[in-house]
């Protein structure tokens, strides 16, 4: 089939459907001459087939021209004027007729129409580092670490603009950041990492992203968070007042609008703010007395989740508000007016203030971080129309004195550390004179030297003891106090035992084990070689006078080394002062090697435990005084005191030992491994007694 058939048949589909769908679009001409062309055909039938099909096909396209006069008016003239019996007419003359037209009509076009220039952009590399900035946080396109970096360098102005807003940019994700990682756990290593940022001027910052983390998640958090606020508040209490502030017009917000899911976070983050003594108790009972004015089931229900979370702090410091409220409770139960699952709350609540609320402590242990006297409670109300949240801090502002605060908050970030007012004047003095190193290396050799505490008297042994200790209790991390003793000169060779001393004096001293004083020796033996062979000899020391101790102190020394021996801090070639036997053992060394095997297997796991002690063949020698196989009678001593602390796996070489010697000696030894039997059950009995 040729094109121009195919063609055809393409056009005459095309005009049935147009026929079916645009009948009345047609215009008059088209139809007018659709009709006498229907005539024409039937009437010259004397001219043939030939002038059919001709005719056919120009109808065909003709139609075609027709669809399109919405367009172009003038399309298709010369076909309407050209004569029937023109065999002469070509089609490419009237293609081409058409193309020309469209060509000059183009051209007019262009003509006409106003010129559009492009408008001026401006290259990347002609932003101000800001306008790079702005442009990424526009475009919400990520920009990468490296690239944030880079764009610092490049600006060292302090009282620029470009340089205040970049400040401010990582200002804000440094202290998001912190916000969003701090938990229970790593809470006191996570305060002086805030301390460090400048909270004075994100406070609005630190503000909004504590309350939107812990909207986020209420039930599990919320106690960090309040107890993070309660360490700023202490130092910094207008940052405790106007988180506070926030929080209660966050919750007049929420109430208006009917939004319980933020009535419920708001009300539980205030809760334990009055737990930990930000707020006062009379806040909490005025947002009680709110939400039982006119109890409904959603209000009930979160006056029941608000008594839970601080009702043990009513019940000791403002007993009177909480009988009211729970007064007001029985009225709403006894009126029926809620529904009954509502109902069963109130009878929950009531059962837990019998047990005055035992489940639902204020603090929790690792949460308490602030002493009583240190605490600073903020008399604020409710209904309170003067409450301002300064939503202003959220927002960049241009700081003219912005080097001036800076070295304002960096004092008072020492102080609230802890450094020395010396300290901070030479960190000063050091900045100032970066330019002249040799003189300022000299200084600061002069100011360490001079420094130093020398112990070759006993007045000076006991001076260096008090600096350690006070260095000791009054920082928040392993690695801060670390760092203190080094600048302290602590840190040096000659005084190893006396720090080593120290810290195992200040971990046996304290109620139960902290795995701080872990982690502070842990990190000085990997600091100095020195340390792990000081550690060692402590621990022969301590094992030798292990009798001298209470049972406490004992615990927490035996739990100390293990921390050591587990993150191999010290070497497990110590062991070879142990003796697990009838005659060298005592209950008070039995208690301790107890102690210190089951840390162990609890930080190792028993599978590792038994691995580096019976499957390590280059240090059992070391370990033939625990693990005895030369005496019948050691070994069965030995083999049912690491049997009666869970440890029976690791007597399984003892065993097969034990079954190779004679029967007489065995049974000889069997009576006399009776007696330790007992003797060891007796102490076993001793140490689980004290346990």
């Amino acid at each position: 089939m040729s094109e121009l058939e195919q063609g055809t048949q393409d056009a005459k589909q095309d005009v049935k459907e147009d026929k079916l769908t645009n009948d009345k679009t047609k215009s008059q001409d088209a139809r007018d001459y659709e009709k006498h062309s229907d005539i024409d055909r039937y009437s010259r039938s004397s001219r043939g087939d030939r002038y059919d099909d001709r005719r056919s096909r120009y109808s065909d396209r003709r139609h075609d021209s027709y669809r399109r006069d919405d367009r172009y008016d003038d399309r298709g003239s010369r076909k309407r004027s050209r004569p029937h019996d023109d065999d002469d007419y070509d089609d490419q003359d009237d293609y081409d007729e058409y193309d020309a037209r469209e060509r000059e009509r183009r051209r007019q076009r262009q003509e006409h129409q106003p010129r559009v220039t492009k408008k001026a952009t401006i290259a990347p590399e002609q932003l101000t580092p800001a306008q790079q900035l702005e442009k990424y946080k526009s475009t919400g396109i990520y920009m990468p670490p490296h690239k944030l970096k880079q764009l610092k360098q490049t600006v060292t102005d302090q009282k620029s603009d470009d340089y205040q807003r970049l400040y401010w940019d990582t200002l804000k994700k440094s202290i998001n950041g912190i916000v969003n990682k701090v938990n229970a756990a790593n809470i006191k290593n996570i305060i002086p990492e805030l301390f460090n940022e400048n909270l004075i001027r994100g406070r609005g910052l630190f503000v909004r992203s504590i309350m939107k983390a812990q909207a986020a998640s209420p039930e599990q958090f919320t106690r960090v968070y309040a107890a993070l606020i309660c360490v700023v508040n202490s130092s910094m209490p207008e940052i405790g007042q106007l988180a506070l502030i926030r929080l209660i017009v966050s919750f007049r917000r929420a109430y208006r609008r009917n939004d319980k899911a933020k009535c419920i976070s708001t009300c539980m983050f205030m809760a334990h703010l009055v737990n930990q003594q930000v707020a006062s108790e009379v806040l909490a009972g005025e947002i009680l007395g709110l939400l039982l004015s006119t109890p409904t089931d959603d209000s009930v229900e979160m006056s029941v989740s608000l008594i839970k979370a601080c009702g043990a702090s009513l019940l000791n410091n403002a007993p009177k508000i909480l009988h009211a409220v729970f007064e007001r409770l029985r009225s709403v139960l006894h009126e029926g007016t809620i529904d009954k699952r509502i109902q069963y709350m109130i009878e929950a609540l009531f059962a837990i203030r019998k047990t005055e609320f035992n489940q639902h402590p204020s603090i929790t242990q690792e949460l308490d971080l602030i002493e009583e006297q240190d605490r600073i409670t903020h008399e604020l109300e409710l209904d309170d129309d003067t409450l301002d949240a300064q939503d202003r801090l959220d927002y960049y502002h241009f700081d003219e004195e912005f080097e001036q605060n800076e070295k304002t908050y960096h004092v008072v970030k020492n102080k609230i550390l802890g450094n020395d007012d010396d300290d901070d004047q030479q960190e000063e003095e050091e900045e100032e004179e970066e330019e002249d190193d040799d003189q300022g290396a000299s200084s600061l050799a002069n100011d360490a030297s001079s420094s130093q505490i020398q112990a070759s008297t006993e007045a000076q042994s006991a001076e260096m003891k008090k600096t350690i200790y006070l260095t000791i209790m009054s920082s928040m991390s392993h690695e801060e106090t670390v760092h203190k003793l080094i600048k302290n000169g602590l840190v040096q060779q000659g005084k190893e035992m006396e720090l080593c001393s120290m810290i195992i004096e200040c971990c046996a001293q304290e109620r139960t084990y902290i795995r701080y004083y872990g982690l502070v020796s842990a990190q000085l033996c990997k600091l100095q070689r020195s340390f792990q062979d000081t550690f060692a000899e402590c621990f022969k020391l301590q094992y030798d006078t292990i009798h001298r101790l209470e049972t406490n102190r004992s615990r927490n020394v035996a739990k100390l080394f293990g921390h050591l021996f587990v993150v191999d801090a010290i070497t497990w070639s110590v062991f070879e002062t142990v003796h697990i036997n009838g005659q060298e053992t005592s209950s008070s060394s039995r208690i301790f090697i107890k102690i210190l095997f089951q840390e162990m297997c609890e930080q190792l796991g028993q599978d590792k435990l038994v691995q580096k002690l019976m499957h390590d063949d280059y240090m059992k020698p070391y370990y033939k005084n625990m693990f005895p196989c030369d005496n019948a009678k050691n070994t069965a001593y030995a083999i049912n005191f690491w049997t009666s602390i869970e440890l029976g796996r690791l007597t399984d070489e003892m065993r097969s030992v034990l079954k190779s010697i004679p029967k007489v000696q065995s049974y000889s030894s069997s009576s006399d491994g009776s007696d330790s039997d007992s003797s060891d059950s007796s102490d076993s009995s001793d140490s689980s007694d004290s346990d």
